[in-house]
């Protein structure tokens, strides 16, 4: 029986690859990269979810509906205050972290 080789890479693969071993600068960065643009992913996600607008949701935490628009693109930083009254007030949801040692 013939094998055939996989040209199959992983995304770790592909990270370690393209930016380096997790520690250097490189890799650092674009890491913390993702950490921002998950936030916005999440939070975009659960507005979805619980059906309402950015206005709606806007309009729950006492902020503008382009300050939400902004978190949901990755153009601006979260603060966890900020962040805490989107997932309670205008979510209904608890907010969980957590540090990785």
């Amino acid at each position: 029986m013939k094998t055939i080789k996989s040209n199959i890479t992983t995304l770790e693969q592909f990270k370690d690859k393209n930016y380096g071993k997790p520690g250097t600068a490189k890799r650092d960065q674009l890491e913390a990269g993702y950490e921002s643009f998950k936030i916005g992913a999440l939070i975009h996600e659960a507005r979805l979810e619980k059906g309402l607008t950015q206005q709606e949701l806007a309009e729950k935490v006492g902020t503008t509906k382009s300050y939400i628009s902004r978190l949901e693109n990755n153009v601006k930083e979260v603060r966890l205050s900020t962040l805490q009254k989107i997932v309670e007030l205008g979510l209904g949801g608890q907010l969980e972290l957590s540090i990785k040692l």
